[in-house]
């Protein structure tokens, strides 16, 4: 009996081989700051005390649950375009632009720190927007515009609660 070789297959997507390793890169971190923004925002939900406990408990957990959803839909892309998906905390601790916090911080806290992780990643996906434009990668782009629009209206839903 012959063993064939496992033949690697051609990848023929209308996207030049540079331009989605670039973009599996810049995908790969945003789904490295993705995950460590689900991580925070679940450890928040699951340690947030004071007077606004209730409904910061609960706002959090329907941001943890969008995130959760999200971190599916980038890791599929990142391998529609032929490239593995990071999935470890040491690929995600090297790639990621959010830092974990230490401790446990008190609601206020968790609120700015939150904020600051939404606008990271919106940041960290629209650096990405023009190089998936000039590529041509519609579903890369759609991806993109709709995570930048989650995180800019979450963040500033989170900075309201800030406001006086």
């Amino acid at each position: 009996m012959s063993q064939k070789k496992a033949k690697s297959l051609t990848i023929d997507i209308g996207l030049k081989s540079d331009a989605r390793k670039q973009i599996a890169r810049g995908l790969s971190e945003l789904l490295a700051d993705s995950y460590t923004l689900y991580l925070m925002t679940h450890n928040f939900h699951w340690n947030v005390t004071g007077p606004q406990f209730n409904s910061l408990h609960q706002m959090f957990m329907g941001q943890y649950t969008e995130q959760w959803t999200a971190l599916d839909l980038i890791a599929e892309r990142i391998r529609a375009l032929g490239f593995p998906a990071p999935g470890t905390y040491k690929e995600y601790t090297k790639l990621a632009s959010i830092k974990e916090v230490e401790g446990v911080p008190k609601a206020t806290d968790m609120i700015r720190h939150l904020v600051a992780a939404q606008e990271a990643t919106a940041r960290t996906a629209r650096k990405l927007f023009p190089i998936a434009d000039a590529a041509n990668d519609q579903p890369t782009a759609d991806v993109l515009t709709q995570r930048i629009d989650v995180h800019e209206k979450t963040a500033w839903m989170l900075r309201s609660l800030l406001e006086e």
